[in-house]
């Protein structure tokens, strides 16, 4: 497959979505810039975070703990919260996917697809920023990550030689001007992964619905 960009969309204009997360707020990082993405919509991740926080403790969890984990179905729950409270024009669909197919989600511009990684003991997935040829995951424990997919070029490499073909809207920096990129094995892999109750190739489409 040639190469491809959400929304026909360059790389910078991407890259400047990104915000840094502090904490295990992934999701929320992930849902605020696909807002921003789909309906210019401005919303703190930080404040969407402690107000999933806060309705879980009145018998609204939508993640697995305050301050803990978000698994994708709990993210597609967010976003019909979101749509519900903020009377916003959208909602988010949960299915199982392939890499293979995915690269077509690019070409919507209704929608924007949030991935979710999971990696066993000693298994994280090398992320690269840009051409940085350094693995910014390189973690020793299990663990997830979820991340907005942004790109597929097949040309794209690190400075190093590496082609890192999965580009990302990654919550591990304040804007700027590259995504974060994954080599085909480690994406297939840790996106592969199957969990109990997640399933392998988790993807949550969210879709403006005017």
């Amino acid at each position: 497959m040639s190469n491809a960009y959400l929304h026909a969309k360059s790389e910078p204009d991407l890259a400047c979505l990104q915000s840094e997360q502090f904490g295990n707020a992934c999701s929320f990082h992930a849902i605020s810039a696909a807002l921003r993405l789909l309906l210019d919509y401005e919303l703190d991740p930080l404040a969407l975070e402690a107000e999933i926080d806060h309705i879980w403790w009145r018998g609204r969890p939508m993640r697995v703990f305050p301050g803990w984990a978000v698994t994708p179905r709990m993210q597609k729950r967010i976003v019909n919260y979101l749509a519900e409270t903020r009377a916003l024009p959208i909602t988010a669909e949960f299915i199982h996917s392939d890499p293979d197919t995915l690269p077509l989600q690019l070409t919507d511009l209704s929608a924007v697809p949030l991935v979710t990684l999971l990696w066993g003991f000693g298994k994280a997935p090398a992320i690269y920023h840009g051409a940085l040829p350094i693995n910014l995951n390189d973690r020793k424990g299990a663990g997830g990550h979820t991340m907005l997919f942004a790109a597929h070029d097949p040309t794209h490499t690190t400075g190093a030689g590496i082609t890192t073909p999965w580009g990302f809207i990654n919550s591990w920096c304040d804007g700027g001007a590259r995504l974060y990129w994954m080599k085909d094995e480690d994406f297939r892999r840790s996106w592969g992964f199957f969990l109990p109750l997640v399933g392998p190739n988790p993807l949550v489409l969210i879709r403006k619905t005017l």
